[in-house]
């Protein structure tokens, strides 16, 4: 009774949302969706005892016919200061995303409702496994936008058999590209275009890597050392980005004798999982691009998108990985030194120990940290 002449008195917010009277499944539906959609809430009513049985009715029939897929809130009737209201519980869907019969999905601005973005629905489809971002066709693509002779360097590593049949013209291009997940008729889907694309960034504008050396401790500080932004397929981007780690990051002679090589201060192996984790693992429904940045104590590596379903960052170091993009996780290990079998993240603390990970639910990313110090060597 306290909690809800709390909500009550702060008045509506993003989990609560107050009714005089509703007569229309339409709208009831509608805000039924939204909270499903979001964190779920409270829809309050106010009632006489004549609309009670109506009421209830109304709330059932919305929630089984109006919404889909259907919902199942809880309903509770409280007086307060003599008048009855009830209280529509209405918890965080698990099937998301929800829409209304008449195909409308909404979710919470606030203490309003709003229809929602593709990118926002895309994203939903993603979580529930309805949908992968990889997968996706990009309908401005055509056929001639594949490489083809990067494709056939490749093919000849997946399926030498197929690679021959193709050369003798059994088999056409199209068909194994289709077969692949690469294509779809004659478009190319997102990983055809990441992985074997003539100019990949022409049709995923934020497919790249932001590359900074600073010259501090943090982004505010007015000079770089180095800059560079990376474009490519998967497999030049990561050349070209360990490259530029190589070429930044001390080397140190770690107590050898005076002539020898310098070891590279953060192992190189460690590196490496790191920027092919970002590559495979991003969330490539989010338009930002992967970073890099270098400062004087520390390396960054972030990837747009926070950790998949239930992954959280002892998961991962445990070995425990879910695929979210599964045809790049397929076909990468053919490209770059990947195993595709969930183990970069427990191989890269093999090499260096002192890794910090940040999985930053609010500002939707990923962030790997590399101590600078002689102490992350082996």
């Amino acid at each position: 009774m306290y909690e809800l002449v709390q909500l009550i008195n702060n008045g509506e917010d993003s989990c609560t949302q107050f009714k005089e009277n509703i007569t229309r499944s339409e709208s009831l539906a509608a805000e039924m969706v939204a909270f499903s959609n979001a964190l779920g809430g409270k829809i309050i009513i106010g009632i006489c005892k004549e609309d009670i049985d109506r009421l209830n009715q109304l709330i059932s029939n919305t929630a089984n016919q109006n919404v889909r897929p259907p919902i199942y809130p809880l309903t509770e009737i409280v007086v307060l200061d003599g008048k009855k209201v009830i209280v529509v519980n209405i918890k965080k869907g698990i099937n998301r995303p929800y829409q209304t019969s008449s195909g409308f999905y909404y979710t919470k601005s606030g203490s309003d409702k709003r229809k929602m973005s593709n990118e926002e629905l895309k994203r939903l489809f993603a979580e529930s496994n309805s949908l992968f971002a990889d997968e996706e066709v990009l309908l401005k693509t055509v056929f001639w936008d594949i490489n083809s002779e990067l494709f056939y360097q490749i093919l000849e590593k997946i399926n030498d058999s197929v690679f021959e049949d193709l050369k003798q013209k059994k088999l056409e291009l199209k068909t194994i590209l289709q077969n692949l997940d690469l294509m779809t008729d004659n478009n190319l889907t997102l990983a055809g275009n990441l992985l074997f694309g003539k100019n990949p960034q022409k049709f995923c504008k934020s497919f790249y890597v932001d590359c900074l050396y600073f010259d501090g401790n943090s982004i505010s500080v007015d000079e770089y050392i180095h800059k560079e932004r990376i474009n490519g397929t998967f497999g030049e981007i990561y050349k070209y980005v360990m490259i530029f780690l190589q070429a930044s990051l001390r080397k140190i002679q770690n107590k050898k004798e005076f002539n020898s090589i310098g070891q590279l201060e953060i192992a190189k192996e460690s590196l490496s999982e790191i920027i092919i984790n970002a590559l495979v693992h991003r969330d490539y429904y989010i338009n930002s691009s992967i970073k890099v940045f270098i400062f004087n104590n520390r390396v960054e590596i972030i990837s747009p998108g926070k950790l998949p379903n239930s992954l959280t960052v002892e998961k991962i170091k445990n070995g425990i990985s879910i695929h979210r993009n599964p045809i790049l996780n397929s076909l990468t290990q053919y490209i770059l030194p990947y195993s595709g079998l969930g183990s970069g993240i427990k191989r890269a603390l093999k090499y260096c120990h002192n890794i910090e990970f940040e999985n930053n639910i609010v500002s939707e990313e990923f962030k790997v940290i590399f101590k600078r110090s002689e102490t992350s060597l082996i």
